[in-house]
C-alpha cells in the first residue's frame, strides 16, 4: 500500500473557526476524516498533519521522501512565501499535489503567487475541503 502525507500548514488548524466565509465550516478533523475514508477507498496509507511552524513542514516533506511517500499540500500563508518548501519538494519523487480550499487566484493578488504551484504535479484549487478528495486522486492517478 503507497503513502501520501496530507500536510496542512498554518492556521489550518483553526478551520471550522476561521474565516468560514472564505474556508467553510469543516474543521481539521473534518478534513482528516474525508481524507482517511478517501485513502481507503483508493487503497493509500494517508498520514494527516498539520503545523504552523515551516521547519517541521520541511521535516515532513523530508520524511516523505525518504519514504518514497507523495505529498498533498496546502501549506497556507507558506504557498506564498516559502522558497525552502518549495526547494524540499522538489525532491519528492512521488507525487505532489497542491491543494487549497479557497480559490486563491480569485483573492488578494499577493496570494496569486504560489512557490509550492512550481514544483508541483497538479492542483487542486477553490474546491473547499472536497479537494482533498480530488488531490487524493489526482495522486493515483499521477503513480499510474
Amino acid at each position: 500500500m503507497r503513502t501520501t502525507y496530507v500536510l496542512n500548514g498554518p492556521n489550518l488548524n483553526l478551520l471550522g473557526h476561521r474565516d468560514p466565509d472564505v474556508y467553510g465550516t469543516a474543521t481539521l478533523a473534518d478534513v482528516e476524516q474525508l481524507c482517511h475514508d478517501e485513502g481507503d477507498r483508493l487503497g493509500l496509507q494517508v498520514m494527516c498533519r498539520q503545523s504552523n511552524h515551516e521547519g517541521t513542514l520541511i521535516d515532513w516533506i523530508h520524511e516523505a521522501f525518504e519514504q518514497e511517500a507523495a505529498v498533498v499540500g496546502n501549506f497556507g500563508a507558506y504557498t506564498h512565501t516559502s522558497i525552502a518548501i518549495m526547494d524540499a519538494l522538489a525532491v519528492v519523487r512521488a507525487p505532489v499535489v497542491e491543494v487549497h480550499i479557497s480559490d486563491i487566484y480569485a483573492r488578494e493578488e499577493f496570494r496569486h503567487t504560489s512557490y509550492v504551484g512550481l514544483v508541483a504535479d497538479a492542483h487542486v484549487v477553490g474546491r473547499g475541503i472536497r479537494g482533498y478528495v480530488e488531490a487524493l486522486g489526482k495522486v493515483v492517478e499521477l503513480w499510474t
